[in-house]
């Protein structure tokens, strides 16, 4: 019988947390059943393996971070919905990076495909019809956007810029203007 109160949704939930302490390649059903104070076996009836409970977590770190876009996205257009959707991304990696990491996690394609990573893809596309982008070039901005941002987060919060001035912030800020500048003069093929 399961341990009271034990869920599938309380043990994501608690990797999740885990992911953000420790990191999230280091989170796993050992480590959880010993935050629990349980025996691995157990949390077996709730997840199948170390890989579910990831997978989990990717899938709840998708889903905040669509919620947090949508809230963040609402009412909002061009330069405006460029830079909240910018936000979003990096103030959850600030506030929650082992569940940011999770959010990479490469999910099995029925998994992907049921996941709010297509709201995430929704709503870029979304902030992109203010520029007027026709496919396949939206597809092309979608790409540059999510690769401009995590790439930004990824070097910010591995100290890639704390060893020179100006200050991130700013940084941030003109690289915004610049994607904002490229999207609304998308190079002709």
């Amino acid at each position: 019988m399961a341990r009271a109160g034990l869920t599938a949704e309380r043990l994501t939930r608690a990797g999740a947390d885990l992911a953000d302490e420790v990191g999230f390649e280091r989170v796993t059903v050992s480590e959880l059943a010993r935050r629990f104070d349980v025996k691995v076996a157990s949390l077996y009836s709730h997840v199948k393996n170390s890989q579910d409970l990831k997978t989990r977590i990717a899938l709840l770190a998708l889903e905040e971070l669509a919620d947090r876009a949508a809230d963040a996205l609402a009412g909002r257009a061009g330069k405006d919905a460029l830079a909240a959707l910018a936000d979003v991304y990096r103030d959850y990696a600030r506030d929650h990076p082992g569940r940011y990491a999770a959010a990479q996690f490469r999910l099995a394609p029925e998994a992907a495909a049921a996941s709010a990573g297509v709201r995430h893809a929704q709503m870029t596309r979304a902030v992109l019809r203010g520029y007027d982008l026709a496919e396949p070039d939206q597809t092309h901005a979608v790409r540059l956007l999510g690769s401009v941002f995590h790439g930004y987060v990824s070097l910010e919060m591995g100290g890639g810029f704390s060893h020179s001035a100006p200050d991130t912030q700013e940084t941030w800020s003109r690289v915004l203007d610049a994607l904002d500048a490229l999207l609304r003069n998308w190079p002709a093929p």
